[in-house]
């Protein structure tokens, strides 16, 4: 028997080459639906939504639980054919559309098409993701309803991309630094040591993230420094979570020999199409590592994480952007005893007049870098520290280690009560 609904399909006019959308972002779109014969519709709509969700299952014995979560961010819904019992002769009610146009709830053969038109709502939303056992979509869903039949839909999705904010993130535009020394014992003797410096904890997609590391090798092996990026997927539910880790990047420099001290530059290049951090979803995170390690024989290797924050590559007109390194931040930096620690590194105020870099003016709608660009919305940064010259390692060293560069959990510890070790 042939159906009187052939098809129904719901397209979206992109508003850029990435065919991404924002908040606060116009999304157009068409309604196409073909019927094989007359047909009386009592309703034809349109609906757009975001949400996240996770889902997955865990066996305990023999009971298996499933562990379930959803968070919902909008849900407009637009009506371009509405029944209206009581208004004109029996299906021939007319019902002014999104457009302006009146349609008829009797439609005869054929192609039609109805347009209509949302704005999506300006709040601060995660960005569309979707992994092992959780996602968030952003969707539009097309409904056609007839008497005493099933109803016809057609779904879309859309790719929403957030508007990089980066006064919002705590210490994001800080410079990271973190230091490791170790003892050589069994198979391999002497000390090794590596002092690393990168430039801030904020990224965009397909930069380039820059590694400054002074390395000491007073062991019998030869040494090399290792480079892994990687992302890690938490989810959510019901006081529990689950874990994925999966590597991006991985890279090594060059072999350093024994009994040598070294200045290492390494430029490790972020994929472009890597997936945005999303730190501001209740029951999933997207966070990334940075892991600077050295590769020892017969030892384990002494290693450095800091957490990374991806931003989306393209920027909205009106945001601020990521500043240029400090002047002269680099290998001269390399081992001077005065290079802010992790503790006492200074956080970027997340409001106007939330507090002060130290000999910093007051935060500022619209202020300037060195250099002169502007930046708007950014804070002041103080003027450019000036580093001395790398001092050389002394012969021995005592094994011991430095703050460790903080979790996301010390950053946002509201959000993390179930991060554990990895």
């Amino acid at each position: 028997m042939l159906s009187t609904v052939k098809n129904i399909s719901v397209i979206y006019d992109p508003i850029n080459e990435s065919k991404t959308f924002s908040s606060g972002d116009y999304i157009s779109g068409r309604i196409s639906v073909e019927l094989a014969k007359d047909c009386t519709i009592n309703s034809l709509s349109i609906k757009a939504k975001g949400k996240a969700q996770v889902r997955w299952t865990e066996k305990h014995g023999k009971t298996t639980t499933t562990y379930h979560a959803k968070e919902k961010y909008f849900s407009m819904k637009q009506f371009i054919i509405q029944e209206q019992k009581g208004q004109g002769s029996d299906h021939q009610t007319l019902v002014t559309g999104q457009s302006g146009q009146a349609y008829c709830n009797v439609v005869a053969p054929g192609c039609h098409v109805y347009p209509f038109t949302f704005q999506i709502p300006p709040q601060e939303m995660p960005n569309s993701f979707k992994g092992s056992v959780g996602k968030v979509i952003y969707i539009l869903e097309a409904r056609l309803s007839r008497s005493m039949r099933i109803d016809s839909t057609a779904v879309t999705e859309f790719n929403f991309v957030s508007r990089p904010n980066i006064n919002s993130i705590p210490g994001i535009l800080s410079p990271q630094h973190g230091t490791k020394d170790k003892k050589m014992t069994f198979f391999t003797s002497g000390t090794v040591a590596m002092d690393i410096n990168i430039e801030r904890m904020g990224y965009y997609q397909g930069e380039g993230l820059k590694v400054f590391a002074a390395i000491q090798n007073n062991s019998s092996r030869e040494i090399k420094p290792k480079y892994l990026l990687y992302k890690k997927h938490s989810f959510f539910a019901r006081g529990k979570r689950r874990l994925n880790t999966i590597d991006v990047l991985k890279e090594e420099g060059e072999p350093i020999s024994p009994s040598t001290n070294q200045n290492v530059t390494k430029v490790l290049h972020i994929p472009p199409d890597i997936g945005v951090s999303i730190l501001n979803c209740s029951i999933l995170k997207v966070e990334h590592r940075l892991r600077v390690y050295l590769d020892v024989p017969y030892a384990s290797d002494p290693e450095i994480k800091f957490p990374v924050v991806i931003l989306p590559a393209a920027q909205a007109p009106g945001q601020g952007e990521l500043p240029p390194p400090y002047p002269g931040f680099g290998v001269d930096s390399f081992g001077n005893p005065n290079q802010p620690s992790w503790s006492s590194s200074p956080s970027v105020p997340q409001h106007p007049g939330a507090s002060q870099y130290p000999g910093a003016s007051q935060y500022p709608g619209a202020s300037q870098f060195p250099g002169g660009q502007q930046y708007p919305g950014a804070p002041v940064f103080p003027s450019a520290p000036v580093f001395p010259t790398a001092p050389q390692f002394p012969a021995t060293t005592t094994s011991g280690t430095s703050a460790p560069p903080p979790s996301y959990g010390s950053v946002y510890p509201s959000l993390f009560d179930y991060e554990q070790k990895s």
